[in-house]
């Protein structure tokens, strides 16, 4: 993929910033640089629906379900502007930039109309009901069940680390359809609303003080039998296309508010005489250079529009978490003594020991760093699985 743009999406660009600026510094200016996923969740709510009013919710999406049809290069303009702007972390993004994606892909039409345009306009928000306490970084040991019975799915199961499941309005749950069945078999992907008695949700209080992730219990909960995406035991085909899509054009975005903590750090390195040292001047050059990659790797994965994890996007989370922890224990050696305080009971951290902190689960979400590695190694390099039991 190219690296430059046209005058025609510098232009786009231009329009972009523009409004996000408008936004981030008029009627918005309160939850500018939030921190925060789901904090104020309710102007959260409005800073959805007045994305999706105007167009800029998902511009990548069909112009049927309030997409712009944007191009990939203007997809990146636009999460790279985005994060440039201050504006906060989308609430609504499990649903716009995972489930949405999932259903465009993998979903009948019927329930393209029924879910998306809910997503896109701000309506309702989303939660990932994949990770269970004996099925984290393994996912295919899931042991949540669902069985269907008159034309509704019964699930009963635990599902942890589901963001914002407590603020959400439905959840997408990877559940074991056929019984007896083991890994990546059996396995069915279902829609579930969250309002209702057979489920609840228990916050778990993270070492920043906040409850971004919770316990999620399903007891005899259902969802119409027609809410399956891709079929009956077809749920693992479904999750890992979701996956590909988790390593979509978010990621510039996610790279842009690395660059923002980046220059955070350099300017604090400047007021405080850290960047007089060499070894750190030398720490900052290698973290800079890790940045540069990154936005290379992005783009090149990019370039692939597959619902397929390819080679590149295989490595990708597995270099920015490391990277990410790497640059935060720095972000602490340049602050000094201040690392080490905070204010108040609330937690309410300086922003490098709140960035430290927050990035000691980077290794661990999304797939922890040692089973990236068996990915690397067995799907992107063919090399075989160790047998179980030998060294």
């Amino acid at each position: 993929m190219k690296l430059g743009f046209t005058p025609e999406q510098e232009a786009f660009r231009k329009e972009a910033a523009a409004w996000l600026e408008e936004k981030m510094s008029g009627d918005f200016a309160d939850i500018r640089y939030e921190r925060t996923v789901f904090g104020k969740i309710e102007r959260r709510r409005d800073w959805e629906r007045t994305l999706g009013a105007e167009g800029w919710s998902v511009i990548g999406y069909p112009k049927e379900y309030g997409g712009r049809e944007a191009n990939i290069a203007e997809q990146v303009i636009f999460a790279e502007e985005y994060a440039r702007s201050g504006a906060p972390g989308r609430s609504g993004h499990i649903g716009v930039e995972l489930a949405g994606p999932t259903l465009l892909h993998f979903g009948t039409k019927e329930q393209q109309d029924k879910f998306i345009p809910d997503m896109v306009s701000g309506k309702t928000l989303w939660a990932q009901g994949y990770s269970e306490p004996g099925a984290g970084s393994d996912l295919s040991n899931v042991r949540t069940k669902a069985r269907l019975e008159n034309g509704k799915w019964i699930i009963d199961g635990q599902k942890i680390w589901t963001s914002g499941a407590q603020f959400a309005d439905w959840i997408f749950v990877l559940a074991r359809t056929e019984p007896g069945t083991k890994g990546p078999k059996g396995l069915s992907f279902l829609l579930v609303p969250m309002r209702q008695d057979g489920i609840t949700v228990r916050p778990i209080k993270q070492i920043t003080g906040e409850s971004e992730f919770n316990e999620t219990f399903f007891d005899s909960a259902v969802t119409d039998a027609e809410n399956i995406v891709g079929g009956e035991g077809n749920g693992w085909k479904v999750a890992m296309g979701l996956l590909a899509f988790e390593r979509g054009v978010g990621t510039l975005g996610q790279l842009t508010a690395f660059q923002r903590e980046f220059d955070a750090m350099i300017d604090l390195a400047k007021e405080n005489g850290t960047a007089q040292d060499p070894l750190i001047r030398q720490r900052i050059g290698e973290a800079f250079t890790g940045l540069k990659v990154m936005r290379h790797s992005s783009l090149r994965m990019l370039s692939d529009e597959s619902a397929s994890l390819q080679p590149a996007a295989m490595t990708y989370k597995l270099y920015w978490s490391a990277w990410h922890k790497s640059f935060t224990e720095l972000c602490l050696d340049v602050a000094g003594l201040s690392s080490f305080t905070m204010d108040g009971d609330d937690y309410d951290l300086p922003e490098m020991p709140y960035i430290y902190l927050t990035a000691r689960a980077d290794s661990i979400y999304g797939g922890t760093n040692q089973i990236q590695r068996n990915i690397v190694s067995e799907h992107a390099l063919g090399m075989p699985r160790e047998p179980r039991g030998k060294s």
